[in-house]
């Protein structure tokens, strides 16, 4: 562990140039006090490290030095496919070997291609998980990544809405969408998908499994999400919105709203619009049309305007009766 430190000192010192110990022990995690040891075994190894005192004063390598310890290991190259994404790639359990790979191929690139690199890193940031929500505990991530990687078969208890069951799990591969965890698996040769959250227990069995033939995790993940929206949208509402809505729709209802918005008709004289929009269930969707209060009106089906409309009474009386 200590000579991969060591390696990502000395990397981080002949990409970035001059760097204090306290910027070292931020990079690589670790006390200032550390760093001071880490920089004196360079020293005691033959690496010319030069210490600068003053405001501007740190540490850098002399002049022309440069290492070609820069070989990839397996772990590390393949950590690389997630480095657009270091906060997954941390719930991985592979943050220090990506941030180690990343450190190596700097290293290994010719000057103006190293310094290109880092301007991408300066001006490009993609962060995950969703909006007002905090993301889910995941305390088993990394055990079941590593089943995944390794292709064993996990032991698990999980939480579901109908209860708790114990499964028998061949897992096919991981997905993070809109900052929540996803395991897909076979359970009883069919395959399906599991909030990684709701694990309460996984033992990897140490018995490995064969992937289905043709299996494309991408492929399933969509389709999946096909069978997903059409499951939910149970109904279509047609409705009247304002310039307001019109603008909250995106926003409020994803590409659901966008795609009604496409199909929108000519406003009228307020600029108010008709849409078509797909709704889940009728106690669902009362609850999401709702929340577009005044600025908009539901036409139909009768059914859903009149649940919508009882609502509404419902709201009414009991504000009426807190004055």
């Amino acid at each position: 562990m200590r000579a991969d430190r060591l390696l990502s000192l000395l990397l981080l010192l002949q990409n970035r140039g001059r760097m204090t110990a306290p910027e070292l022990a931020d990079e690589l995690e670790v006390s200032v006090r550390t760093v001071y040891r880490d920089i004196e075994a360079l020293g005691a190894a033959g690496v010319p490290v030069r210490a600068e005192r003053g405001p501007d004063g740190g540490y850098r390598l002399m002049d022309g030095y440069r290492t070609r310890l820069t070989g990839l290991t397996d772990a590390e190259a393949t950590s690389l496919f997630l480095t657009g994404v270091p906060g997954p790639a941390r719930d991985l359990g592979l943050g220090a070997v990506l941030a180690t790979a990343r450190l190596k191929l700097e290293a290994a690139l010719p000057a103006e291609l190293a310094e290109q690199a880092r301007r991408v890193q300066d001006r490009f940031h993609l962060d995950a998980p969703a909006w007002f929500r905090d993301a889910d505990p995941v305390p088993y991530l990394e055990a079941i990544a590593r089943a995944v990687w390794e292709q064993r078969v996990l032991r698990a208890h999980y939480r579901r809405w109908g209860g708790e069951v114990h499964r028998e799990l061949r897992p096919l591969g991981i997905v993070l969408k809109g900052g929540i965890w996803y395991l897909v698996a076979t359970a009883d040769e069919t395959v399906r998908t599991y909030r990684i959250s709701r694990f309460l227990a996984v033992e990897a069995t140490g018995e490995t499994f064969e992937r289905p033939d043709g299996f494309v995790l991408a492929a399933y993940w969509e389709e999946s999400s096909r069978r997903l929206e059409a499951a939910l949208h149970r109904g279509t509402a047609l409705l009247r919105i304002s310039p307001r809505a019109q603008r909250l729709l995106p926003m409020r209802f994803g590409a659901v709203g966008v795609r009604a918005l496409d199909g929108a008709g000519a406003p009228d004289e307020e600029g108010w619009v008709r849409v078509e929009m797909p709704v889940e269930a009728e106690a669902v969707a009362v609850g999401d049309l709702l929340a577009l209060g005044t600025e908009a009106e539901v036409l139909g089906p009768p059914e859903l305007r009149r649940a919508v409309a009882e609502a509404v009474a419902v709201l009414a009386g009991r504000y009426a009766e807190g004055t």
